[in-house]
């Protein structure tokens, strides 16, 4: 542009910014606004499914431990039972960090629903259910502390959501 257009255009706005300009600023103001909030809900729900891929990660690890007949339905010998038992152990121990994180509100409903449905299920199954009584009747003292999410969401027969636990 030559200079006597620019004086021209300053002059016939008297140095004020025409409307329509201010308009497609705040415009373009606003997808701006709307890309980064996108560009952080997106950041946010990868970082969360992350996460939630190491915890099944973590399930799936511990869970190549415990004998494949105890996932099968079946009962123990009195012998796998004892060389289990540490499994079933850190399974209960990761069940239960699974519902204080979803108390929390760090895990999505989806993951939360299929976790939920594999606890229950879990724990209907004999070998589970003999280590999870067991484990409950050594901790009973220190119930209020000791796996006392994993413990309210079966008392609660798995319905009540711990997101909603006061």
């Amino acid at each position: 542009m030559n200079v006597e257009l620019i004086e021209w255009l300053v002059k016939s706005t008297q140095g004020k910014v025409p409307e329509w300009i201010s308009a497609i600023g705040s415009v373009v103001s606003a997808f701006g606004v709307f890309f980064v909030w996108r560009q952080l809900s997106l950041t946010k729900e990868t970082a969360q499914l992350v996460f939630e891929d190491n915890l099944e990660k973590e399930y799936r690890d511990l869970a190549a431990q415990i004998p494949t007949k105890a996932l099968l339905d079946s009962d123990l010998n009195d012998e796998e039972y004892r060389q289990a038992f540490d499994d079933f152990f850190r399974y209960f121990d990761l069940s239960n960090t699974q519902v204080m994180l979803r108390k929390q509100g760090r895990i999505g409903n989806s993951a939360w629903k299929s976790w939920c449905v594999g606890i229950r299920f879990n724990l209907s199954l004999p070998a589970f259910a003999r280590a999870w009584s067991e484990i409950k009747l050594r901790t009973s003292d220190e119930a209020d502390d000791f796996f006392s999410e994993l413990r309210r969401l079966e008392s609660e027969k798995f319905l009540s959501g711990p997101k909603r636990w006061k």
